[in-house]
């Protein structure tokens, strides 16, 4: 008798795969062999492509999520409105049901970690383990209070470069974003700053910037309510094997709420990227895929 296929190869060949659920589409791409992780894209409205990591599909199948809203994904009916952690998680779950996989690991950076974190507490089932990479327990004025810190940290370290002013005018302009256009230029505007050190590799990263998409998503409900975040009653509930991933340069989840939530998930594994900002997975590709690869195969003893 042949042997049973470790997953159903139609839907994790390696590719793009597009299915249908509840009447809207989700597209989704698949890289690499091996136990299989989702990655869900930060934002809300990034796009998938910046965060594909080469190093990981070496050992996992990687998944890598079109966020509802964003690419050939559907749009809500009430788009740009309605999507919060709650709809994202249920879409991680019918995506997660169509692969037929009996367990997956869940990997989610900067928002997609506020999104990961919530359906580790919220859909426990079937995760194998769960990676936030740039998150946060908290979002709302005590979150705002502590980037605006670290902001201004970043302009004083970086007061002679002429750039600066357009960085600043990019986090300015975030509170007026209502369109797809605007928030590509704020992304790719405010870019610099998620990086260690941008213009001393200016002529390597300058591409990501370039090539970054996005989608206007409002952050908030159908009802136009925010949907503000915190977690840190809940976390010590968890039950998911977690690893927290922070760089000692992010300016928007950093240090600081990679400690947090290391403290408040029971027996979660740390590990701050010492010359990252927010998008270690580029600056420190080798170290960050060799931290999934320990965590992933300690989940596994």
């Amino acid at each position: 008798m042949a042997p049973v296929p470790l997953h159903p190869p139609s839907t994790l060949a390696p590719g793009a795969h597009t299915f249908e659920s509840d009447g809207i589409t989700q597209r989704y791409h698949v890289y690499g062999r091996g136990p299989v992780c989702l990655a869900h894209p930060g934002g809300p409205g990034i796009h998938w492509e910046y965060l594909r990591v080469p190093g990981l599909e070496e050992h996992l199948t990687m998944v890598y999520v079109e966020a509802l809203g964003t690419g050939e994904s559907g749009r809500l009916p009430t788009h740009p409105h309605g999507y919060t952690r709650e709809r994202y998680s249920r879409a991680l779950q019918t995506l997660t049901d169509h692969l037929g996989v009996p367990e997956v690991y869940l990997l989610g950076h900067s928002h997609g970690a506020f999104v990961t974190a919530f359906h580790a507490l919220h859909r426990p089932a079937g995760l194998a383990g769960v990676i936030l990479y740039e998150g946060a327990p908290v979002t709302g004025p005590e979150h705002g209070a502590e980037a605006g810190r670290r902001v201004q940290e970043f302009a004083a370290a970086h007061a002679n470069r002429p750039e600066l002013a357009e960085v600043l005018a990019a986090f300015a302009a975030l509170q007026d974003i209502s369109s797809d256009e605007q928030t590509v230029a704020v992304a790719r505007g405010i870019l610099p700053s998620y990086f260690a050190d941008y213009w001393g590799n200016e002529r390597q990263w300058a591409p990501v910037r370039e090539n970054l998409r996005a989608t206007y998503i409002s952050g908030l409900d159908v009802d136009l309510s925010p949907d503000i975040i915190d977690d840190r009653a809940d976390l010590p509930n968890s039950t998911v094997p977690t690893l927290v991933v922070v760089g000692s340069f992010d300016v928007i989840c950093g240090p600081r709420w990679g400690r947090e939530l290391h403290e408040l998930i029971p027996d979660s594994r740390l590990v701050v990227l010492e010359r990252s900002g927010h998008l270690g997975h580029l600056e420190e590709p080798e170290r960050f895929a060799e931290a999934i690869r320990e965590f992933v195969l300690a989940s596994k003893e």
